[in-house]
């Protein structure tokens, strides 16, 4: 698993006020019940003892101490003042776990955490902070590999063929995503063809995979960069974070070469696209540009790179939008 550190940390501290919220509320009915029902804060006082008397019994040297018999003794008197606590809570209309903690998951009690290993909640709750971080949350509610429609490519059975190849390529790419994944993508094709949608639903079941996934256009990645090198106007004193371009398990570039073309920013594709093949990191770019147009805008070392190291997907057809449109007509 390859989990957003920042994810982790927001998702763990939200985890840990959903467990000290749990603590607190059965706390205050606790505080509520005892100015009600009489004696049921002895009873109470009593429980919390246990774990105090079970250390002495346990750590008792006496002569002659029976250890078993002192833990029986303590489990029999817990067992009658919790009977004697059920009683009262009933006779005054309360139910018996009233007062008991009540945690969204009974599984980890809100720590995120069964025997040592991540709870389900918990890598739920990280797959939906992946969603959010991934800078594709709001396109992946309506795009996903389950309503990517081939239909839209059917103008020749040559066309409709060469998409079907690449659907289940990338879709098999994406189901199969492990920590030992490496295979890069150049996604190329005029726009409106279904580039964003199949990267979108990339993006989603590597995310439910629980991998990190960062979407980013060229033009903001570079922003970021120039951020970096350059500092901020708006906030002079915060410095631009470029860390998870390099670390993401999948890395999504979106419209490279709608950026401006100078020699710091080809500069940064080239770093970028350069380290994360060393690192043997996923990455999938996604471009209107044609080979030729690549290979006139871009240094030599980069598009080696993304006609060696990247498999090319064509994307051919009519315009979606304007299929959509004519269709509701």
């Amino acid at each position: 698993m390859g989990f957003n550190k920042k994810d982790l940390i927001k998702v763990k501290e939200e985890f840990s006020e959903k467990y000290k919220k749990a603590q607190d509320a059965s706390d205050a009915r606790c505080r509520e019940l005892w100015g009600k029902i009489d004696g049921l804060r002895m009873i109470d006082n009593e429980l919390s003892l246990t774990g105090i008397r079970i250390m002495e019994a346990v750590m008792s040297k006496e002569k002659g101490s029976d250890t078993a018999s002192k833990l029986e003794e303590i489990k029999n008197q817990n067992q009658t003042l919790l009977r004697e606590r059920a009683a009262l809570l009933r006779a005054y209309g309360y139910p018996e776990d009233y007062t008991d903690v009540h945690y969204e998951c009974d599984k980890c009690c809100d720590s995120g955490y069964v025997d040592m290993k991540m709870c389900d909640c918990m890598k739920r709750a990280l797959v939906l902070a992946g969603y959010e971080s991934s800078g594709l949350s709001s396109l992946m509610k309506t795009q996903s590999f389950e309503n990517f429609s081939l239909d839209y490519y059917r103008q020749s059975q040559k066309q409709y063929d060469g998409m079907k190849k690449a659907y289940e390529k990338i879709k098999n790419f994406a189901e199969n995503f492990s920590s030992d994944t490496y295979e890069n993508f150049l996604f190329f094709g005029r726009t409106g063809l279904g580039k964003t949608h199949l990267s979108t639903a990339v993006a989603k079941t590597v995310i439910d995979r629980y991998f990190d996934v960062l979407y980013v256009t060229a033009n903001e990645m570079i922003s970021v960069f120039e951020q970096k090198k350059f500092g901020s106007k708006i906030n002079p004193n915060e410095e631009a974070d470029t860390s998870r371009y390099y670390s993401a398990d999948l890395l999504i570039i979106d419209d490279l070469g709608t950026e401006m073309s100078t020699p710091f920013s080809i500069s940064c594709v080239y770093e970028i696209i350069n380290a994360r093949m060393i690192a043997r990191k996923s990455t999938i770019i996604s471009t209107n540009l044609g080979i030729d147009e690549i290979e006139k805008r871009y240094w030599e070392r980069i598009t080696s790179r993304l006609l060696g190291e990247y498999q090319p997907i064509l994307f051919v057809g009519a315009d979606i939008r304007g299929q959509k449109l004519s269709a509701k007509k």
